[in-house]
């Protein structure tokens, strides 16, 4: 197995913004994923999934939900939250459609979001997500389907994103 450093470096970001499209806030997003290799290497030995890369992701969901429910803190974002990153108009377009996205995405089930991120951010197999959702492989792509419809009804094309 590769050492932490290598583990790290090969998936955090990956890992990172699977935290911030759960999550929607950057620092809860940093929590996760920090929580996430922590939890990895202390159970480096019990990898249950066919990829460490899905091992993770399972992972940063599992702390995601704890999160929740300690807090219970489930507020989408607000309209008025200011674009923090400045630059020329394409990027201030394509950061608002991905705003629009991800409020339209917070407004999700969890376990519909999360499967939805997992196949078109992460590009995961749904076999693999439905591994890591402990539902079965039609289950997950019904979710998924269901998903796109809803971003098409709510006027949210691929374009936007």
């Amino acid at each position: 197995m590769p050492d932490f450093a290598d583990i790290y470096t090969a998936y955090s970001a990956d890992v990172y913004r699977f935290a911030f499209w759960l999550a929607g806030e950057s620092s809860e997003a940093e929590d996760i994923t920090s929580e996430t290799f922590v939890r990895s290497w202390a159970k480096r030995d019990s990898i249950r999934t066919e990829t460490l890369k899905a091992y993770l992701f399972a992972i940063a969901r599992n702390a995601f939900l704890e999160r929740r429910r300690k807090t219970k803190r489930g507020t989408a974002l607000s309209e008025g939250l200011p674009d923090p990153a400045p630059g020329p108009a394409a990027r201030a377009e394509r950061s608002l459609a991905l705003h629009r996205i991800r409020e339209f995405l917070q407004t999700l089930p969890e376990t519909d979001r999360t499967a939805f991120i997992l196949r078109v951010q992460h590009e995961l197999p749904c076999d693999e997500i439905a591994r890591i959702l402990s539902l079965s492989v039609s289950a997950v792509k019904v979710k998924i389907h269901r998903v796109r419809r809803k971003l098409l009804a709510a006027g949210i094309h691929k374009e936007d994103g």
